[in-house]
């Protein structure tokens, strides 16, 4: 497999045009694992994206603290590493957005419950 992908790069590198030549060549484009696994984690956020049409009551608490979790840990590690990963960094931001986003409807989602059933919402 690594002749077939040497093969396939050596092609693509005479098609690549002299002004985009500095991102494919960098120690994080396109010709390594570190452009494409945060690439595909975009996904990550697309499906959080997708759960703001859901019901706050069918959201995950677990999900959406471990999204935000991981996001929020792992944007700082994206700065820490070498080479810099700046797609590795703006995806892990928005997937800990998401979550977080998503932590927030689950709350309003609950106090509004609470208000609704006659007990405070607030300590007295």
């Amino acid at each position: 497999m690594a002749s077939v992908y040497r093969g396939i790069i050596a092609v693509a590198d005479r098609l690549v045009p002299k002004r985009f030549a500095p991102i494919w060549n960098h120690p994080a484009g396109p010709k390594t694992i570190f452009f494409w696994a945060p690439t595909f984690k975009w996904g990550l956020v697309v499906a959080g994206l997708g759960d703001l049409t859901r019901p706050a009551e069918k959201l995950s608490v677990t999900q959406s603290t471990a999204l935000a979790a991981t996001g929020t840990i792992w944007s700082r590690y994206s700065m820490v590493i070498i080479p810099k990963n700046y797609n590795l960094f703006a995806v892990n931001i928005f997937v800990g957005l998401t979550g977080i986003f998503q932590l927030y409807r689950i709350f309003q989602y609950r106090q509004s419950l609470k208000g609704k059933d006659g007990s405070p919402t607030a300590p007295a």
